[in-house]
């Protein structure tokens, strides 16, 4: 039955209907709160990462191609321009980055250098000699020894063996405060931020390339004070919403069990009665009593909850995981969301759409499978034999962005224009390769992916143009023995009938 039928069956007010669609809008405007502090971090730490590349790389410019060297006088004059800038980093910066300090002492800057133990390379000779067991060599640069290193620190005892380099990495530890909270009434965060700046030569290729990646871990400040600002009050109140969220999502979560146990007790009924009378229950008509919505919204509840509560350890700095708090958060309200159309389910006009992803479902799942299997071995293909000729099949995950941006229409042109200059071997099987790709997944896969669902829409629009009443099952066939409706009053009796078993 509906929630209307059940309150003209037995008056029973659809109160865990009423309790989902407030909890839609409770956990919306939650997910939005949270979605903006969470933005103000995220745009933070970009913005930083962005900050550090302009300052420690020399020259550096917002472009798309990879940042490299390719001379020794480069290599030097690079890692002396980091060294310096991180040297005279508070001088430098507009923003309000910091050293580390351990126990009073300023983090160093690390620069190592990776290389193979031994190696003996002539390319003139066509000769080389050489062990591949890598060594490690470090040196460490603190801050308050600035004017020592105006150059490369070669009177360091640190040279580069440039014929069997490898890498040559650079750490550092910077720390910095979010202060762009404060103006939405929240506190500030304190960041401390891990950058590794890395000289890449395995491919001894005369290109060196040159990355920078900055891993950042929040942490709660130690002492703080924000003057003529709200954010006390402000923290008060998130705090209480987040409670009435966590108290809605409860009250939803013991009436979703409550539904659930009862399902369960009326299966045991109906198959003690169908054992005692008629015979065996199959495993469709028992699968008929899982209600599955409720176990949908009942996962829903436990993320909301889970969320919520380490929502309420970010905001009083406590926690600062966003990450985990975020996919919870956004999961749930998916789950919230996806649950509501169990409502829209009663109509049938609406009920359609369901009905037709539930029938569709075990032959979209088959018909996948086999799809995926072809789909995977031209991405191996494409991997193995264009992976060195074009950028967009340079590894497996590349290939498989690339090929499944073909299937929607993207990346066609690009992949062919910058094939065209390879070889006649390459440029001959490029063609065939994407030809038959498109062919195949464009064309007909996807083609008859639509066809599986538009002739299961077809059918269950066929059923419904049916007389009411049709028997698909035993547990319908049963069902269909009782022909009081909702408003007769027989379902408002202390005690069923015993005619009605």
């Amino acid at each position: 039955m509906s929630p209307c039928e059940k309150y003209q069956a037995r008056g029973r007010k659809p109160w865990k209907m009423m309790l989902q669609f407030v909890k839609i809008i409770i956990i919306t405007v939650q997910l939005v709160s949270f979605g903006l502090s969470n933005e103000m971090m995220v745009t933070f730490k970009e913005e930083n990462l962005l900050a550090f590349k302009h300052l420690f790389l020399k020259d550096y410019k917002d472009r798309g191609s990879t940042y490299a060297v390719y001379t020794k006088h480069e290599v030097h004059d690079h890692i002396d321009h980091i060294i310096m800038r991180y040297l005279n980093l508070q001088n430098v910066t507009v923003g309000n980055h910091a050293f580390e300090t351990v126990n009073g002492v300023v983090t160093p800057l690390s620069l190592c250098q990776e290389f193979y133990r031994h190696g003996n390379i002539s390319p003139e000779n066509d000769s080389f000699d050489i062990d591949p067991h890598v060594e490690k060599e470090c040196i460490y640069i603190y801050p308050m020894n600035s004017m020592e290193y105006e150059v490369f620190p070669n009177d360091a005892n640190f040279t580069l063996h440039f014929k069997r380099l490898l890498s040559v990495n650079i750490y550092l530890k910077v720390k910095a405060i979010n202060l762009q909270t404060v103006r939405h009434d929240e506190l500030p965060d304190c960041y401390n931020f891990s950058i590794v700046i890395e000289f890449d030569n395995r491919a001894h290729s005369g290109r060196i390339k040159v990355s920078l990646n900055s891993n950042a871990e929040i942490k709660v400040c130690k002492e703080w004070t924000v003057s003529n600002s709200n954010a006390v009050s402000h923290f008060l109140l998130i705090v209480l919403f987040d409670s009435l969220v966590i108290v809605v999502c409860l009250l939803s979560l013991v009436l979703c069990t409550r539904s659930v146990c009862a399902s369960v007790r009326l299966l045991l009924e109906y198959v003690w009665f169908i054992s005692e009378h008629h015979g065996t229950v199959s495993w469709s008509d028992r699968m008929q009593f899982v209600n599955g919505w409720h176990i949908l919204i009942i996962l829903s509840d436990v993320l909301t909850i889970t969320g919520s509560v380490l929502k309420i350890c970010i905001q009083s700095k406590e926690l600062t995981n966003y990450n985990v708090c975020s996919i919870l958060l956004g999961t749930s309200t998916i789950l919230v969301w996806t649950g509501v159309m169990r409502y829209l389910g009663f109509i049938k006009k609406y009920n359609i759409l369901i009905l037709t992803l539930k029938a569709a479902l075990p032959n979209v799942m088959r018909f996948s499978t086999c799809a995926v299997l072809i789909y995977v071995s031209y991405c191996f293909c494409g991997w193995i034999v264009l992976g060195p000729h074009h950028e967009n099949f340079r590894s497996f995950n590349t290939v498989a962005y690339c090929l499944f941006s073909m299937i929607n229409g993207d990346e066609i042109y690009l992949t062919f224009s910058k094939l065209r200059e390879r070889g006649s071997m390459v440029w001959l099987f490029s063609r065939v390769y994407i030809y038959s790709f498109i062919s195949i997944f464009t064309y007909m896969v996807l083609s008859l992916f639509i066809a599986i669902i538009t002739e299961t829409y077809e059918t269950i629009k066929q059923q419904q143009k049916q007389q009411d009443g049709m028997v698909f099952s035993e547990l319908q066939a049963f069902i269909t023995t009782c022909k009081n409706h909702p408003t007769f009053g027989t379902y408002k009796l202390d005690q069923e009938p015993s005619s009605y078993l």
